[in-house]
Formats: C-alpha cells, sequence, structure tokens
C-alpha cells in the first residue's frame, strides 16, 4: 500500500509504502478554535472560546502570523493525548485596511495591473490600481494576494 505521510511535528510530507498486515498505530488529534489576544517576546497568545483558557505559541507553528490581528478566531490542532499544539491555521481571508499605497493616476485603468500596498498589520500585498490609502481589502491568508474590495 502506497501512503504518503505528514510529520505532525514538523509538517513534511512523506511517501511510504507498507507491507501487507502492518499494523499502525493511530493518533489522534482535534481541532479548536481559539481566539488571538497579543504578541509579546515569548510567543504569540491565544484563548479558548470555551472555558477562556489562554496558551503561548511559537511563530513557526502558525501559517501566517503576518496576518495576526487582536481578535482573530484561529483553528488551532492539539495532539489530543498529549495536549500539545501542532499547529494553528488563520482563515483562508483576513480583512485589512491599507495603511499605504501611491494613488493610482485618473483615467489609468489597464486591466490586471498591480501596484503595491501596506496593510495595518504590516504586510505589504500587491493590489489593484482603484484601491488607495483607507480601503479595506480581502487578503488570502495562503497566498498573501489581494482577493476584494470590501465597503466598510
Amino acid at each position: 500500500m502506497r501512503t504518503k505521510l505528514r510529520n505532525l511535528n514538523t509538517g513534511k510530507v512523506v511517501d511510504n509504502t507498507f507491507n501487507a498486515g502492518v499494523k499502525i498505530e493511530p493518533v489522534r488529534i482535534e481541532t479548536r478554535e481559539y481566539q488571538f489576544l497579543y504578541k509579546d517576546e515569548s510567543g504569540f497568545h491565544f484563548m479558548n472560546m470555551e472555558n477562556f483558557e489562554q496558551i503561548m505559541i511559537q511563530e513557526v507553528a502558525i501559517n501566517a502570523p503576518y496576518f495576526l490581528k487582536p481578535e482573530l478566531i484561529c483553528q488551532i490542532t492539539f495532539h489530543a493525548e498529549e495536549e500539545r499544539v501542532l499547529g494553528c491555521e488563520l482563515p483562508p481571508y483576513v480583512e485589512a485596511e491599507i495603511t499605504y499605497t501611491e494613488p493610482g493616476i485618473k483615467g489609468d485603468t489597464a486591466t490586471n495591473t498591480m501596484k503595491p500596498a501596506t496593510t495595518d498589520t504590516g504586510v505589504e500585498v500587491r493590489v489593484p490600481l482603484f484601491i488607495n490609502t483607507g480601503d479595506w481589502i480581502k487578503v488570502d491568508t495562503r497566498s498573501k494576494e489581494y482577493s476584494e474590495r470590501l465597503k466598510k
């Protein structure tokens, strides 16, 4: 049996072949919703939305730490038996305010032309020419790409 296995500690995916009759030890993992609170020198702090328990996670375990803002709800994966954090996933899309971008030139409507813009979390994304400072946009956290402009 040919399989692809993911190491829960490192996230690496490896190909593996098992012979017939091989027993595999199952590992139980759980995903829970946590709210991001703040970041300090020790790491990123999250709160469980059900029992208000707080945990601290290192940056390497978070898929897109540069998009974290207070009160953002994230999915944290735990090794159920050891209660150890395996990873933290942000929502697929987050809302961000543009804090700086060059102004668009009136009448410049070239299709698919993008310009750099800085968001309120300090991340630089490429946005269409019609986006201005102060606009709100939706950004894909997996690819760091502009998705759409929001009405606020």
